[in-house]
């Protein structure tokens, strides 16, 4: 029986990725929408002829896992209820608007026995993974990552209230973190932050292999596409990734045939579960604070 996945939430991210990837996957089947805006999850649900529940809680009854695609605050709040009641979870970045709210999310998802993937886009697109395969391969003394755009300025993010609040820090500063902390090992703490213009932020990492590494992060710098790479430096030369070109809707995919897998039993232990979301988000919080 493939798994049943319900969506919670039916913006322009939930439109263009969560519902084409549930509908496409051949291991789980897309069971249901739920968002606070009763026309948009309709919208979603007609375009992909599953049902529109008029209530979250009777969407997560009804289904083995709940994906969300809502403001992190909001997630956490509901995530944490759906793995009370032993669903699985498919958890946007960051896992939660604060530490606060996501260790409770995390220690419930584990008491529950549930299984979860969190969506660092990155991690399951196959260039992301041979790059992380030959840097572990490597000796490198440090790297840096770039995440910058001008996704609040325009386009289909430009009115999103959270992204606003929070700023690039919150929104691809996890995917950042993320590789930088699996191509360099894990990251011991924040040495320094600063926000410069446009929300230009600027990070610097330890690793505990004594690697030191940098992020740079904006989503309001006027560029015609998004800036997205990664680059290790060390012995052996350098050694990069970039973003350019690679489709989050198959990254999706790989996400929930992943889980599908260890709901069976069938797969290898999780890379990026609700445990991993809280790893980036302590360090996440650490650079907020010195921000």
């Amino acid at each position: 029986m493939p798994l049943r996945i319900g969506l919670v939430g039916a913006g322009p991210w939930a439109h263009e990725v969560h519902g084409v990837g549930l509908a496409a996957s051949p291991r789980v089947e897309f069971a249901g929408v739920w968002a606070r805006r009763a026309e948009a999850a309709a919208a979603l649900a007609d375009a992909h002829g599953v049902p529109v529940y008029d209530d979250v809680d009777t969407l997560v009854e009804a289904v083995d896992a709940v994906a969300f695609c809502v403001p992190p605050e909001v997630q956490a709040r509901l995530a944490t209820r759906a793995a009370v009641r032993g669903r699985h979870l498919v958890l946007d970045k960051p896992i939660a608007a604060d530490l606060a709210t996501g260790e409770p999310l995390a220690t419930a998802a584990e008491r529950a026995g549930v299984h979860s993937g969190v969506f660092f886009t990155c991690r399951y697109l196959p260039a992301a993974r041979e790059f992380l395969t030959e840097a572990h391969a490597g000796k490198w003394h440090g790297g840096q990552a770039t995440f910058v755009s001008g996704a609040l300025l325009a386009g289909q993010f430009a009115d999103s209230p959270w992204r606003h609040e929070s700023g690039a820090l919150w929104d691809v500063g996890p995917h950042a973190v993320e590789l930088l902390d699996a191509a360099l090992g894990p990251v011991t703490g924040v040495r320094a932050a600063a926000r410069g213009p446009s929300d230009l932020v600027h990070l610097v990492l330890d690793h505990d292999s004594g690697a030191v590494s940098q992020a740079l992060l904006s989503l309001r710098v006027p560029l015609t596409t998004t800036l997205a790479e990664v680059e290790l430096f060390g012995d052996e030369g350098s050694h990069a990734f970039a973003l350019a070109g690679m489709s989050a809707t198959d990254a999706y995919g790989v996400l929930l045939g992943e889980l599908a897998d260890r709901v069976e039993g069938t797969g290898a232990g999780p890379a990026c579960d609700v445990h991993r979301g809280l790893q980036v988000q302590r360090v996440l919080a650490a650079a907020g604070d010195l921000l």
